[in-house]
């Protein structure tokens, strides 16, 4: 019996299925022993599971200070003046703290749902799984049960984070659920912790068997069952394969990006905060091709400030140095939307008020993480990139923007380097039919291959109805790709691609023939985009 999921951690293993008994987060609504009594059991369960998250965030750092940062989220979503709020609100009605804090909870979880943002939806999973734990501390109750001996496939409707890092890595070999997304926070881990899942099965998820073995593939979204010897065997020679090539790459992590043709490239990381500088430098990165300094904002429950900001590049810059780190500037809108920005509605965002369009329009929210990356400088290689260019003015504007910045911190007697790289994306087809123009005022290209090819085929990139037309590889993003790196050379400086398709490796050699200099991929990538270049024919 085959099922299909989406495959959203790579690897493949066969063991006996075990299921995870989810934890009874029912309440009912009743009447409290008082607002005082209630807010002070309200209070005392909080302050408990903050001190849980501490030491499950101290389990998880010891695997990946990346993933540990899950629980400093749940402990910031605890805080959420929203979630508080909606809790005061039931206590001062006189319910009991259990009913106030799920009901406040689902309020909260059922708005973040309402989002466009893929990672907006999934913090609805963090207030549920962190919310979930204040209900069981009151409850009194347990939050999981025991696992058998032996190794297991885990298999759950919903996988929370803080189930998922007490997993046994050792006899774990996967697991599959019924819900969940390639952004979850459970796959996140579950990347991190190198077990395969397949997530997202739906209605499938009923026809699981309830015992027996199970084999999950983390690169398809396959699942099988109910196999015959032959089908057995021939899984089992798939997750060898698999182990085999995952333990070959690991080869390419020291290596230099050289073709046989003598061109060098750096491979690079793409991560969306601090602690995904761990990944980068462990999968041997160039650098840091793009740090998504929304992230920043998008974990926040308000605008980080000027030293929050400062603390979080520092830290990258530190760990990467002296290797260079592009940091782009806050890229929000379309997508990626903050409940605490009042961003006005509207009906076609993608082509609307985003990225560079929002900072020059919101000149203190640009202020304020220009002094920050500023400030930062001195603390590594930093390169500072500004998206969604569709004109030479923004460029301009952006660099006043800069300049202003370093005159008030000269003015401050606060030190920034004088050494910073400036770089646009070139993610519209305007900016690539401009680069010839744009390149006479930075220091670098980068590519966005996602925007480029969405704005190119006029093809919603979020869009699963056409999701055939978008197609990173069509001749007419090739042919705007091929021009950009053109007048980037023509003009003396660097052009990469920063976009998902630079870790496609069927690109990977028409990127090499037109002398791209720098691929920027997520970090598990980086040896496998390594040993392509390697192995280019160019």
């Amino acid at each position: 019996m085959l099922l299909k999921g989406i495959g959203a951690s790579p690897g493949a293993a066969l063991a006996p299925i075990h299921y995870i008994r989810q934890p009874d987060l029912s309440v009912k609504k009743l009447e409290g022993k008082g607002a005082a009594a209630e807010r002070a059991r309200f209070e005392r369960a909080r302050e408990r599971a903050f001190r849980e998250l501490d030491a499950l965030y101290e389990t998880a750092a010891q695997a990946d200070p990346a993933a540990a940062q899950i629980f400093e989220i749940h402990k910031l979503m605890l805080g959420d003046p929203d979630f508080c709020d909606g809790v005061e609100a039931g206590l001062s009605e006189g319910l009991n703290a259990e009913y106030a804090v799920s009901s406040a909870a689902a309020v909260l979880a059922d708005f973040l749902n309402t989002l466009d943002n893929a990672v907006m939806r999934g913090r609805a999973a963090d207030i549920r799984d962190a919310a979930g734990r204040i209900i069981l501390i009151l409850k009194g109750a347990a939050d999981g049960g025991a696992f058998p001996e032996g190794e297991i496939i885990v298999a759950a409707e919903d996988l929370l984070p803080s189930q998922t890092v007490r997993l046994d890595r050792n006899r774990v070999r996967g697991f599959v659920t019924k819900y969940g997304a390639m952004t979850s926070h459970s796959v996140i881990l579950a990347r991190t912790m190198g077990i395969p899942c397949v997530v997202g099965l739906g209605e499938g998820f009923d026809r699981l068997p309830k015992s027996g073995e199970l084999a999950v593939d983390g690169r398809s979204g396959e699942l099988l069952f109910d196999m015959s010897g032959a089908e057995r065997a021939a899984f089992l020679r798939r997750a060898e394969s698999a182990a085999g090539e995952k333990a070959a790459l690991s080869a390419y992590t020291s290596a230099n990006a050289v073709t046989p043709g003598g061109h060098s490239v750096l491979v690079c990381a793409n991560i969306g905060g601090v602690g995904d500088a761990e990944g980068a430098a462990a999968f041997g990165a160039d650098g840091v091709g793009l740090f998504r300094s929304e992230f920043l904002y998008l974990e926040s429950p308000g605008f980080p400030d000027e030293e929050t900001q400062l603390a979080a590049y520092r830290a990258v810059l530190e760990k990467l140095a002296p290797k260079p780190v592009t940091i782009r500037t806050l890229d929000l809108g379309s997508d990626k939307q903050l409940p605490y920005f009042d961003i006005p509605g509207e009906e076609n965002p993608a082509l609307g008020c985003r990225a560079i369009r929002i900072c020059l329009k919101e000149p203190s929210v640009f202020r304020t993480q220009l002094r920050a990356l500023l400030r930062a400088s001195v603390y590594g290689k930093l390169e500072i990139l500004f998206p969604m260019i569709t004109s030479l003015d923004q460029v301009l504007a952006a660099k006043e923007r800069v300049s202003a910045a370093k005159a008030e911190l000269g003015a401050e007697g606060l030190a920034y380097s004088g050494d910073i790289l400036f770089g646009v994306m070139i993610e519209t087809p305007a900016a690539a039919l401009m680069s010839d123009i744009l390149a006479r005022e930075v220091d670098f290209f980068s590519i966005g291959t996602n925007d480029l090819t969405q704005y190119t085929l006029a093809a919603d990139r979020t869009n699963a109805r056409v999701r055939d037309i978008f197609n990173p590889a069509d001749p007419a993003v090739l042919k705007l790709i091929k021009m950009t790196a053109e007048n980037a050379h023509a003009n003396g400086i660097r052009v990469g691609i920063c976009g998902e398709s630079a870790a496609d490796t069927s690109l990977t050699g028409f990127y090499m023939s037109i002398g791209i200099d720098e691929l920027s991929v997520s970090p598990a990538a980086v040896p496998a985009v390594k040993k392509a270049v390697i192995e280019s024919s160019v």
